[in-house]
């Protein structure tokens, strides 16, 4: 049997050379930029144990860790279970035959996916104090998921509408042969497998949703999330850098955990139903936000 491969030649001697070369080059390179790293951070001393010193200590993890880290949990978890259903509801929506449903929802999906997050955050903030009997305490909550779900929900409505019409024509036409009714159709037939297709975007999102958390601590919103949390920290130890890099480890453990579980689900799906021949997983960089221009 040929060990030939259809995507790319087979690297020869000299080639592998030449790759191991390059991925040496490449870890100097890292391992370098490391170094600078560090050692900038050394010649200004945020290396000194007294800086880290608030991370072992009860009442730091008590008073400001946990409950920034639950606030932050808890903003996350409302948006992503809103966003969700809201996000297929428009996706479904855009892709009505009816104009009178396919326009409205194009147009809220365009809107808010054209408007940064945090300035979503910052009206609804504006909203929530002047025409609401929201308590105050729970105001700085409200404008959170609301900004989180108003721009997510729009962004995952095109990761839906993309993942079903990524299925190939055959599964609509063969589900109305049989008498289906488009509302079945979709339901029964073109969701279901759309779904194992659209992890991958979705997950993307979902990470977004949880880091863009951090943007509803800033002082209009006043959301005590992680980083507001931990901020006094810094008042009785001088630690701004120490206490920034905590809560980036923070966000990365947190966003590794659920990427872990989004690789579990889409085995079990994987298991259960695979997707139809001719169809292609979304790519992460598959939606484009309107407010950058860039890919999320």
């Amino acid at each position: 049997m040929s060990t030939q491969t259809v995507l790319y030649d087979i690297p020869g001697p000299r080639a592998k050379a030449r790759n191991r070369l390059y991925s040496l080059l490449f870890a100097v390179v890292i391992l370098a930029i490391a170094y600078l790293i560090y050692s900038g951070f050394a010649n200004n001393g945020q290396w000194a144990g007294k800086l880290w010193k608030p991370f072992v200590q009860g009442d730091t993890w008590s008073q400001f860790i946990l409950p920034g880290l639950v606030n932050t949990l808890e903003a996350a978890a409302l948006s992503i279970v809103i966003a969700l259903p809201i996000g297929a509801l428009l996706g479904i929506g855009r892709l009505s035959e009816h104009k009178w449903i396919r326009i409205p929802a194009a147009v809220i999906v365009e809107f808010f996916r054209a408007i940064p997050v945090l300035l979503l955050m910052v009206f609804a903030a504006a909203y929530y104090s002047y025409y609401t009997s929201v308590a105050s305490d729970s105001r700085p909550l409200f404008a959170a998921v609301t900004g989180l779900v108003l721009y997510n929900g729009s962004v995952l409505a095109e990761v839906f509408r993309a993942g079903i019409l990524s299925l190939p024509k055959g599964q609509a036409e063969a589900s109305s042969a049989l008498g289906m009714r488009k509302t079945q159709t979709m339901i029964s037939v073109l969701l279901p497998q759309a779904v194992t297709l659209m992890l991958p975007a979705i997950l993307s999102q979902l990470v977004v949703i949880l880091k863009d958390t951090a943007l509803a601590g800033q002082l209009t919103v006043g959301f005590n999330e992680l980083i507001r949390s931990t901020g006094p920290i810094t008042a009785n130890f001088g630690n701004t850098i120490p206490i920034l890099i905590f809560d980036a480890l923070v966000y990365i453990v947190l966003n590794l955990m659920l990427t872990g579980l989004a690789s579990y689900l889409q085995r079990k799906l994987s298991r259960r139903k695979k997707a139809p021949r001719g169809a292609t997983p979304l790519a992460i960089t598959a939606v484009t936000d309107m407010a950058t221009g860039r890919a999320v």
